[in-house]
């Protein structure tokens, strides 16, 4: 190896390094002193500021409005007790100019001794709030969004954040809705406990309306149908959401905003047929009569469709279905056929709502396919659905006979009694004239053993039925009794 020659310079540099730099010399007069101070805090500035440029570059963005520091972290991860009434936070959006007319839905099924949860309005109420059930909580900061429709998406679209940010305890979901959406939350608390609130989990369901779907999204859970989301999934959400929501500024819908946000997690569309928005116009009897085999959880847009019972008023409807639902909540709606093979009837069940008879021998398939008695929601046209749906006919004889709930029982606190009594509309006297409907029957009374709530744990199977006395007619009265099938069974009679 050659020697390589040192310098004098480069050793006396090496001797005192800090002479090696003119900048940090040793001052010899006091003005010297103040100089090298204002030097050593120019270069510390600028040190501090290539620091904060750094940082700001490769960390994430922080929030719009900081969390409180309680809700850094999440809670109750250790939590493995079944899931309760009392683990849900509700946030339903509303506004001080709908909440006094539609504040009647909620009061339909909230709790105040079970039910957590408020309504959010836009600002404090002027009227007489102390007879509502719902407590209410006024939004804040949705105005300093940008928007291309309405700020009120944008307001609503927030609860789920500012429901979050409460930082109440103990909460494992957090289920959204509009003030004109009627939950059972019973049935409810039975789809949500199926999933692990420590995962993160968005559910909900579509809209029943393909239009609206295209529209809008397919992954996205419909807003007034309602949606849950898992305290894990909440978690990550509100670290994002006021920046996210700022992106999607040009949305039109909250909940549109609140799946893109979702999405950006990474957190798919978990769906639940038992939330139904109801995007959907005219008669709902032909969609609810065939209800999926599944919890009925929601129901949306009852003011734009007509009342469930042709005979009574939307709020009356409702009061009917949920005296039926708090007698046994997880059978309601739920669909089984029956078959009267000497009349060749063929008899469909949507427990505490109607029953229909049809006179020709009709297979499950049939059955449980809706009969199309409604519209699309924003064309009135016949379709398409995200279901299958068989025709309604247009002769009045060829319509199945309706009987809709008319009474509920209590038998020795497992069973119920349920009666359903005979509409009959001005066209379908023409054909009872004719004998083409069956004329002799005016009430169907329907027995049943009250539904375990385990038995929507395991895998559904639609549950069987019986015509009881033969088939015999009693004082205008056909009898009927609900039960499990047997093993070898079917829903369907094998003489079709």
């Amino acid at each position: 190896m050659m020697d390589r020659k040192i310098s004098p310079a480069s050793l006396e540099s090496c001797k005192d390094p800090l002479k090696a730099s003119k900048y940090f010399a040793v001052p010899d007069k006091l003005s010297d002193i103040f100089l090298v101070l204002i030097r050593i805090g120019i270069l510390v500035s600028l040190i501090a500021s290539v620091s904060l440029a750094l940082h700001l570059a490769f960390s994430k963005p922080t929030r719009w409005f900081p969390l409180p520091d309680h809700l850094q972290v999440s809670h109750n991860v250790s939590d493995t007790a079944p899931t309760n009434m009392s683990h849900i936070l509700f946030g339903i959006g509303g506004s001080v100019n709908t909440w006094q007319e539609r504040s009647c839905y909620s009061g339909l099924w909230w709790d105040p001794n079970t039910t957590r949860g408020f309504v959010w309005l836009d600002q404090k109420p002027k009227y007489d709030v102390s007879h509502f059930l719902v407590p209410y909580q006024i939004s804040h900061d949705w105005r300093q969004f940008r928007h291309v429709h309405s700020d009120y998406a944008v307001r609503i679209a927030r609860i789920v954040y500012e429901s979050f940010k409460l930082g109440l305890p103990n909460v494992r979901w957090f289920v959204m809705g509009d003030d004109d959406t009627v939950f059972f939350p019973k049935n409810l608390v039975t789809v949500l406990g199926k999933y692990d609130h420590r995962e993160m989990y968005y559910i909900g369901g579509n809209s029943e309306s393909v239009e609206q779907d295209v529209m809008h999204a397919y992954g996205m859970a419909f807003g007034g149908g309602g949606f849950a989301i898992s305290y894990a999934l909440a978690a990550q959400l509100a670290n994002i959401f006021d920046s996210c929501l700022h992106r999607y500024y040009y949305f039109y819908g909250s909940d549109q905003r609140v799946w893109a946000c979702v999405s950006e997690i990474g957190v798919p569309l978990t769906k639940e047929s038992g939330f139904h928005q109801l995007d959907i116009r005219g008669d709902p009897h032909g969609l609810l009569a065939a209800h999926p085999l599944a919890p009925l959880v929601s129901l949306h847009h009852l003011d734009h469709l007509q009342p469930l019972f042709s005979n009574q008023t939307h709020i009356d409807s409702m009061k009917t279905i949920i005296h039926a639902y708090h007698l046994d909540p997880y059978r309601i709606m739920q669909q089984t056929f029956c078959y009267d093979p000497k009349r060749r009837w063929s008899i469909s069940i949507s427990w505490g709502y109607v029953v229909q008879i049809y006179t020709s021998m009709l297979p499950a398939k049939d059955l449980q396919t809706p009969l199309q008695t409604f519209k699309t929601w924003r064309s009135y046209s016949d379709g398409p659905f995200t279901f299958n749906t068989r025709p309604m006919s247009s002769d009045p004889c060829k319509q199945p006979a309706l009987f809709f709930l008319d009474k509920v029982q209590e038998v020795r606190s497992s069973g119920t009694v349920t009666s359903y009594k005979r509409f009959v509309h001005a066209e379908a006297k023409k054909c009872m004239a004719a004998g083409i409907n069956p004329e002799e029957v005016e009430r169907i009374t329907v027995s049943a053993l009250k539904l375990d709530p385990n038995y929507w744990k395991n895998v559904p199977r639609r549950q069987c039925c019986r015509v009881m006395d033969g088939g015999s007619i009693k004082d205008g009265s056909l009898r009927m009794r609900i039960r499990k099938c047997r093993t070898r069974e079917t829903v369907t009679i094998r003489q079709l």
